[in-house]
């Protein structure tokens, strides 16, 4: 006897801006607005290439113009929709530094387990993910999220139901494309890491 399958259950598609000139020196960059790398605008546009065909019912993006110009330069700008819960972790008086350069003050320092001096803690950034998964999963089709490191490998985290410092797994990349989705009722990781065409 035939089975009707269930609705498809959202996605959320995570996008990590491109590169910028922080970002190629490991420095940590939340609040300062510093703007792609010819290179990085480059790989926006070939975010686009690998999005090309694919279905969002909500384009979302952090309030940075890195990730603005990573939407607009992938081909959504005009659907993009600024998000607060997406802009980085507030990293604090480390806004700017290095892991190494840190490390030198605080021997064996971790964004994850330690967090940033004077800035958000990681259970803050948790409520923001959190809210963004709550939302994406109440909807009615995939979503398109382009942010950054951080906060997106939190999201992650948040997705498979970890707790937010194993966010520290998942190594993300600039300008690359990650789905969370589903198993069945397991949400997984469906795709993670990918690079733009070209």
């Amino acid at each position: 006897m035939p089975t009707l399958e269930s609705p498809a259950r959202p996605r959320l598609w995570l996008a990590r801006h491109g590169e910028t000139e922080w970002s190629t020196l490991g420095r940590h960059t939340g609040r300062t607005d510093i703007p792609l790398t010819e290179r990085g605008e480059a790989q926006a546009r070939a975010l686009g290439a690998l999005l090309a065909g694919e279905t969002f019912v909500e384009v979302l993006a952090s309030p940075r113009r890195r990730a603005l110009d990573t939407c607009r330069l992938a081909g959504f700008g005009d659907r993009c929709v600024v998000d607060d819960d997406l802009r980085e972790w507030d990293y604090g008086a480390d806004e700017g530094r290095t892991t190494p350069e840190i490390q030198v003050d605080r021997p064996g320092w971790s964004i994850w387990r330690d967090g940033p001096l004077d800035g958000e803690t990681l259970e803050h950034v948790a409520r923001r993910a959190d809210h963004l998964v709550t939302r994406v999963r109440a909807g009615g089709g995939d979503v398109l999220c382009v942010a950054h490191g951080h906060l997106l490998r939190v999201v992650a985290a948040r997705w498979l139901g970890l707790p937010p410092e194993d966010g520290r797994l998942f190594l993300l990349e600039p300008a690359t494309v990650s789905i969370l989705g589903w198993d069945r009722d397991t949400a997984v990781i469906e795709r993670w890491n990918q690079p733009g065409a070209g």
